[in-house]
């Protein structure tokens, strides 16, 4: 089981939805809502606690690996992430990615947050930045309106890579 204690909150982001629990949670972790807001990417999870978590490319390759930690629906789904489809990324330690999600009048509060155990550099933690609020928006729009965002998954920004570089040949974490 994962020590989650070790993690610290590096991205956090609150969205409002006017939709149920249920139907954000199905949204979250239903490989065909995926597809229209996560780039095409469809979710693969063993529907429970100690559960195994990927993210498949369209074409059903490996993206994202990891081990589910809490599910509990409709309210929380939280899981470790290990990027495997990017070359090099897979070296770095798994972060923790977790949503909560809970009534807020006729809406819900989903808060995401990704979470790591070593200091992450800026230049890494800037893709993840970029990513995931076009992620929430697409998913806050599919649910509203029952259409996703037209948007393309962009590569890295710039320097994120050379920074995964360096850190997997330096491996801070390990010098702790």
């Amino acid at each position: 089981m994962v020590d989650v204690a070790k993690f610290k909150p590096k991205t956090v982001y609150v969205t409002y939805i006017a939709a149920t629990p249920e139907r954000v949670w199905q949204a979250l972790t239903d490989p065909a809502f995926t597809r229209q807001y996560f780039f095409g990417f469809s979710i693969d999870v063993e529907p429970k606690t100690g559960g195994a978590f990927r993210m498949l490319y369209p074409d059903g390759r490996v993206h994202m690996k990891g081990e589910v930690v809490d599910w509990s629906p409709p309210h929380r789904f939280a899981c470790t992430w290990l990027i495997e489809g990017m070359g090099g990324f897979g070296e770095l330690p798994e972060c923790l990615v977790s949503y909560e999600i809970e009534p807020s009048g006729q809406s819900v509060k989903m808060t995401m947050t990704e979470a790591h155990s070593w200091d992450v550099p800026e230049a890494i933690l800037k893709g993840r930045q970029t990513g995931w609020p076009k992620i929430m928006s697409g998913l806050k729009s599919l649910l509203e309106t029952g259409k996703s965002l037209m948007m393309q998954m962009e590569g890295p920004p710039e320097g994120v890579v050379d920074a995964v570089k360096q850190a997997v040949a330096e491996k801070p974490w390990l010098k702790r």
